[in-house]
């Protein structure tokens, strides 16, 4: 019997969770997260203890466009894995956004504030939510943000490449939020399925993010700083930053329960930074 099974290979957190620990991930190639039921099925063969789901439709500006897609991989699936789950007695932990909230409040989200996705990505990712909880099986459902690696495509990474080639950015300066080392939440998760695992009544939403808060500018020039980079960030509003999708202008969120539920404290994003550009290899 596998110990835990991993829905995502490639992706941050997924590829951290490979790091970590001696997990089974099933990529693209052995699951599509399209066919709902093919994810029920790899849980029955594989019978784990624990199902972490790190797999999610994450282009949120083409989810605009794919509405539909986005809804079947972040909200059907996720409800396919958890009523399999329940029905086999696994626990599963499943990996959730701040996009689920308006960002129009000043403080950080709490776990059981009301939920107001302003775009498609965050209402796909709601009903993911939604579907995991209404099985009623043992689950936790793991909201984090701005998530960061030496892996795929992210902020960080991002920044980087375009300072080679560019002296000066301009980076959205009013949206705030905690960014967070992919491979802090994938130590979270395996702790979570775990705990899960021993006792089912820490059953719940939770929140996991970086700190302290942040804006983007401010997160950009802290990149630049730490890899030694000259590019200098020019701060601007989100009004003069066009994109498909919205985004809230506050993504901090809570995550007190976390620590007392758990005992998992927020990591400091710019320890995770500074790892991340060692492990880029980009020297000063």
């Amino acid at each position: 019997m596998t110990d835990v099974l991993v829905f995502g290979r490639t992706g941050q957190v997924a590829t951290e969770l490979q790091v970590l620990a001696d997990v089974v991930a099933l990529g693209r190639t052995e699951v599509d997260l399209s066919d709902p039921t093919a994810c029920a099925a790899a849980i029955h063969a594989h019978r784990p203890r624990a199902v972490i789901n790190a797999a999610a439709y994450t282009a949120v500006d083409h989810a605009e466009d794919e509405e539909a897609l986005a809804t079947t991989i972040n909200g059907d699936a996720p409800a396919a894995m958890a009523q399999a789950c329940a029905a086999l007695n696994i626990s599963l932990v499943h990996i959730s956004t701040d996009y689920v909230f308006a960002g129009t409040d000043t403080r950080d989200w709490a776990p059981d504030d009301k939920t107001a996705p302003q775009n498609a990505y965050g209402r796909s990712k709601l009903a993911g939510e939604q579907g995991s909880r209404a099985v009623g099986g043992a689950h936790a459902i793991l909201r984090t943000s701005w998530v960061f690696s030496a892996h795929g495509g992210n902020f960080v990474k991002t920044m980087l490449r375009l300072s080679e080639s560019r002296d000066e950015l301009s980076v959205v300066d009013d949206q705030i939020g905690g960014p967070t080392p992919a491979c802090a939440i994938a130590a979270a998760c395996l702790s979570i399925a775990q705990q899960l695992c021993d006792d089912s009544g820490k059953t719940g939403t939770y929140h996991f993010s970086g700190a302290p808060g942040v804006s983007w500018s401010a997160f950009a020039r802290e990149i630049f700083a730490q890899a030694g980079r000259a590019t200098r960030v020019f701060p601007i509003a989100t009004r003069d930053y066009h994109t498909p999708a919205a985004r809230p202008l506050n993504s901090q969120l809570n995550c007190q329960t976390t620590e007392q539920v758990f005992g998992i404290p927020r990591p400091d994003w710019r320890i995770g930074l500074a790892e991340t550009v060692k492990e880029l290899g980009i020297n000063k």
